[in-house]
């Protein structure tokens, strides 16, 4: 691997051309490397974190969509691939979020208690004698078995003890490894605020963050996005350093695939599945100066590119054609159509006429 024109790197076997910058959330973009680190540290200084119109406001940025992809897309870097599961004492239930699609509203028909508000489900650590742990959120459809048993199955280490209240929908934990603890809230002398604090806790703290920060203006198809920020917020609340979140940020900002303005906004687009693309990575400061100074200038190490990334693309036709010349492009496509043909336009009736009155006089 060496260095290349346009600052770029170019591996010696296959003359792949790549930048520091390919496969994670900052390839292809416009926005200078010094504004993305200002826009992290502003997020992970925030203790209740910021909103897309704060963030615009702070950097200056001339665009409410720029400020908005660039938090998502520091959202789909705060999970972290391969997380450890939550362990030792875990309390499980449902919430409603007052949110509702502003253009599709969400009909009560056919709904529990005929509500339009979002429905999603919690796990929280529990602490002896006293404190929560770490938490998991998700957005689901339903209060049943068919989505809160995966969601417990994926969060929480097999053999840990799930306190839950009587639904029905967690019958089946005992039978897959877990030590249920099944707590009927109806008729019971203890308030349930009291028997699970842990997941009532997080469901005010979520609901007032909502509320809060983001005014209650966040989509349901994007709520998972939120609820991940908020989980990496809420996992790290005890860290005495601020620098630390931005320099984790960062460090998981590097191993996260890229996204688009268009894969944010699509509804079809899941959780994106997070790849490594480089084996070593340390970022310093001096990625601050990326776009204007000499690669050799950072500390940053690049052991080598995955296979799948060291695929050459194939070569266009058009690619070795300068911009700006329409003319120079139809002379390239020339080879694979063998001639460029434009639609001839038909005159217009009134031209026609004027020109039989012509050739009469």
């Amino acid at each position: 691997m060496y260095r290349a024109s346009r600052t770029r790197l170019m591996c010696r076997s296959c003359q792949y051309q790549g930048t520091v910058t390919s496969g994670t959330i900052f390839d292809k973009t416009r926005t200078p490397l010094r504004v993305w680190l200002a826009a992290a540290w502003y997020l992970t200084n925030q203790k209740q974190g910021v909103s897309a119109l704060g963030l615009q406001r702070v950097l200056g940025l001339g665009s409410y969509q720029t400020a908005w992809t660039m938090l998502h897309r520091f959202r789909r870097a705060m999970v972290r691939p391969g997380r450890d599961k939550l362990k030792g004492l875990v309390e499980v239930d449902e919430t409603y979020l007052s949110i509702t699609d502003r253009k599709n509203p969400a009909t009560p028909a056919g709904r529990k208690s005929s509500t339009t508000k979002v429905l999603m489900v919690m796990a929280v650590e529990i602490v002896e004698p006293k404190g929560f742990g770490r938490i998991r959120l998700r957005r689901i459809d339903r209060d049943a078995a068919t989505h809160v048993i995966p969601f417990v199955q994926e969060v929480v280490e097999p053999g840990a003890q799930v306190r839950t209240d009587g639904s029905a929908a967690y019958r089946a934990l005992g039978e897959l490894g877990y030590t249920h603890q099944r707590t009927v809230m109806l008729g019971s002398g203890v308030p349930a605020h009291v028997s699970m604090a842990g997941v009532h806790r997080v469901a005010s703290l979520v609901q007032r963050w909502v509320l809060g920060t983001h005014h209650g203006s966040v989509q349901p198809d994007h709520l998972d996005a939120y609820l991940d920020e908020f989980v990496f917020r809420f996992n790290r609340r005890t860290s005495s350093s601020r620098g630390m979140l931005f320099y984790r940020l960062l460090q998981q900002a590097v191993v996260t695939p890229p996204v688009t303005y268009g894969d944010v906004v699509s509804k079809n687009t899941g959780r994106a599945n997070r790849i490594p693309l480089l084996d070593e990575i340390t970022v310093s400061m001096g990625l601050l100066e990326l776009n204007r100074y000499p690669l050799h200038l950072y500390s940053i190490h690049v052991s080598h590119f995955q296979a799948q990334a060291l695929q050459p693309t194939p070569p266009r036709t058009h690619a070795a054609v300068p911009n700006g010349s329409r003319a120079l492009r139809d002379l390239a496509r020339v080879g694979q159509r063998g001639s460029v043909r434009r639609p001839v336009r038909p005159p217009h009736p009134q031209a026609l006429r004027a020109q039989s009155v012509c050739q009469v006089s």
